[in-house]
C-alpha cells in the first residue's frame, strides 16, 4: 500500500434508536483509526456492499435496496433505490461480472436477483426464490432464514447460506433467462446454523462460519461433471474459552492477501485469528476480547496489520494492530460511539480531505440533509454489468 493513498470506512446501522443510517469516516490507515465525516440517511441499512468495479455502494434499506455513486473523495451521491417484493434483506453479494446483486431475506427466507447497469442504477427484479423446510424445532430454526449469499469463483453458482435450515442451498446462475436454478444442497447437521461462507484467494478452499456451533468449516471446492464439489477437510472453534450457551459466532473476514482468516464470535465477544496454511487448513494463532459486546461485524484495514471490530450490542467500534508474531492484538485509540452499527467495508479514495476531525454526530448528521433521493423508473434496456 502506498503511503499516499486514501481511505475512508463506511459504516451500516440500524436506525430504530439514534442512527440515522451509513456513517462515513475518514480512515488513518497507518495508526488504525477512523474520524467520522458525515452520516448518510438510509432507514436499517444492515447491510452494506459495493459494485465490483468499486464505483458503486449498495445498501439493505426498509425499503429494499439503495444504490449510491461513490465520489472521488468518498462521500456518497443517491442513483435510485428499488423494492425487492419482500421483507428488509440481511446480505448483498455482486457475481463476478456485475450483472447482478444478489440480495438474502433473513426475516422471510428469500434469495432475490436484481439486474444492475453500468451506471450504478438498481434495475428489475430477475427472480426471486423463497427457501422451504425446516431445522430443529426450535425458536430461531424453525424455518429458512437466509443470511448470506454468495457466488463461487468460478461465477456459475451461488452460494445461499441458510441459518434456519441447516443448509447452504447451491443454485446454478442461468445468465441467459437471468435465473436462479437448484442443483445442490449441502447439509451442516442438525442446529449447526451456518450464517456465511468465503473462498479462498486461489478458489480451492471454502471456509464457512456457523453460527450455533461455534465452529468454522474447511472445505475443498471443485466443479466435477459441471456440478459443485464440497468435501470436508477440517472444523475448528472459533471461541476463546469453554462453549456456553450464549455464544454465537458472527462474521467472518480473509485478509486482502489470502494469508490469514478472522472470525468473531458474540457472547464470548472475542475475535480468532488463523493462518491459512497451503493446503487450505487453518492454523490458530490466537483468540481474543474485542472490548465490546457483540462484535457484529469485522473488517481489516488496507494495510492488513489493523483490525476494525464493529461491536452492535455496545455501540462501538474498537480499533487494533495486529501483531502476527507475538499473536496478539493491541486496541488503538479510543472506540468509536454509534448506534447498533452493523457491518462495515473501506474503500479507496481518489482525493484525501485537506483536514481531518472527528465530526460530533448531529454534525455529521446535519451535512445530509441536503441529499434527496433521486429514484428512476427501472429499465432494462441497454443493461450492461457494473
Amino acid at each position: 500500500m502506498a503511503d499516499k493513498e486514501a481511505y475512508v470506512a463506511y459504516v451500516g446501522t440500524y436506525t430504530n434508536g439514534k442512527s440515522k443510517g451509513i456513517h462515513i469516516y475518514d480512515v488513518d490507515v497507518k495508526e488504525g483509526l477512523l474520524h467520522l465525516r458525515k452520516v448518510v440517511p438510509v432507514n436499517n441499512s444492515s447491510y452494506i456492499t459495493r459494485s465490483r468495479n468499486m464505483k458503486y455502494l449498495y445498501s439493505i434499506a426498509d425499503e429494499g435496496v439503495r444504490a449510491f455513486r461513490i465520489e472521488p473523495d468518498g462521500d456518497l451521491t443517491p442513483i435510485n433505490e428499488i423494492d425487492i417484493n419482500g421483507m428488509r434483506g440481511c446480505h448483498m453479494s455482486v457475481d463476478l461480472e456485475g450483472k447482478y446483486l444478489f440480495v438474502a431475506g433473513y426475516h422471510d427466507g428469500k434469495v432475490t436477483v436484481v439486474h444492475t447497469h453500468r451506471d450504478g442504477r438498481l434495475g428489475n427484479l430477475m427472480d426471486g426464490v423463497f427457501h422451504k423446510g425446516i431445522g430443529a424445532v426450535n425458536e430461531r430454526s424453525f424455518r429458512p432464514h437466509v443470511c448470506c449469499v454468495r457466488v463461487t469463483p468460478d461465477n456459475r453458482f451461488l452460494c445461499a447460506v441458510d441459518n434456519g435450515i441447516d443448509q447452504i442451498v447451491l443454485y446454478k446462475i442461468n445468465h441467459t433467462y437471468h435465473k436462479l436454478q437448484q442443483i445442490d444442497i449441502l447439509r451442516m447437521g442438525r442446529e449447526a446454523g451456518p450464517r456465511s461462507i468465503h473462498f479462498s484467494k486461489d478458489g480451492k478452499f471454502a471456509y464457512v462460519l456457523c453460527e450455533i456451533t461455534n465452529v468454522v468449516r474447511v472445505y475443498s471446492y471443485k466443479v466435477v461433471n459441471g456440478y459443485p464439489q464440497f468435501d470436508l477437510l477440517q472444523e475448528v472453534s472459533t471461541l476463546s474459552d469453554a462453549r456456553d450457551p450464549h455464544d454465537a459466532a458472527s462474521a467472518l473476514r480473509i485478509s486482502y492477501d489470502g494469508k490469514y482468516l478472522f472470525c468473531s464470535t458474540a457472547g464470548d465477544d472475542s475475535v480468532a485469528c488463523y493462518r491459512i496454511k497451503e493446503d487450505g487448513l487453518l492454523d490458530r494463532l490466537f483468540s481474543l476480547p474485542t472490548a465490546g459486546n457483540y462484535p457484529k461485524d469485522i473488517a481489516i484495514f488496507p494495510d492488513e496489520k489493523h483490525l476494525a471490530v464493529v461491536n452492535n450490542g455496545s455501540g462501538t467500534i474498537t480499533t487494533f494492530a495486529i501483531d502476527y508474531e507475538k499473536k496478539c492484538l493491541v486496541m488503538k485509540g479510543k472506540p468509536q460511539v454509534l448506534d447498533t452499527p452493523n457491518c462495515m467495508v473501506f474503500q479507496k479514495i481518489e482525493k484525501a480531505p485537506d483536514t481531518v476531525r472527528d465530526v460530533p454526530e448531529a454534525e455529521a448528521e446535519a451535512a445530509a440533509h441536503d441529499l434527496v433521493r433521486n429514484i428512476e423508473p427501472v429499465s432494462l434496456e441497454n443493461a450492461t454489468q457494473a
